[in-house]
């Protein structure tokens, strides 16, 4: 069986060091692992209890909750900004989190990554998400972590999937994500 895994980005730059990331996390997922990126997050409107009625749920953000009822676990790649969590993500894990008591993350598996240009690589960002996504109803796994500092000279001339302790530190995050959700689906 393979464990598939979403990967949500929170940052909505095609350039962004966090979106190469993820796909390096694509590339280096190992076997019996998938990693999905899910695309759209920039369609989803800011989470008004209003608008999330049956019947009226705005396609993007229906598309969001079918994307993770498939998966199961979530990797999520975050920037910081100005020493928190980029709004695109916590809007999504604010849609996720709904209709209360049946939250789409069920109790998966949720690991927290990236990277940011100043020297702790967006730990707080990450802490700020792990919070969040607790709290809506995902099971975070907190001692997978990978926080890469000085994206925007680390990465500069370097698509991360090419600097090998990199693509060594996030094949382990995987790796270990994988065991997790393995561990989940079984019981």
């Amino acid at each position: 069986m393979s464990v598939r895994i979403l990967a949500l980005v929170g940052s909505l730059r095609s350039g962004s060091h966090n979106r190469q990331l993820a796909e390096a996390a694509v590339k280096f997922a190992p076997e019996g692992s998938e990693i999905v990126l899910h695309e759209g997050l920039a369609e989803i409107p800011f989470y008004n209890e209003d608008i999330d009625v049956e019947g009226t749920v705005p396609a993007a953000a229906v598309q969001l909750r079918e994307a993770v009822a498939g998966a199961d676990a979530l990797l999520l790649f975050t920037p910081e900004y100005n020493g928190t969590i980029p709004a695109v993500l916590k809007n999504a894990i604010d849609w996720l989190s709904r209709p209360f008591g049946a939250s789409a993350l069920g109790q998966k598996p949720v690991a927290v990554v990236g990277t940011a240009f100043g020297q702790y690589g967006g730990v707080w960002a990450q802490d700020e998400a792990r919070k969040a996504l607790g709290i809506a109803g995902g099971k975070v796994i907190e001692d997978i972590k990978l926080s890469i500092p000085g994206s925007m000279t680390r990465f500069a001339g370097i698509h991360p999937a090419d600097d090998s302790e990199v693509a060594g530190q996030l094949t382990e995050v995987i790796v270990r994500l994988n065991s997790h959700a393995t561990a989940a689906t079984a019981a």
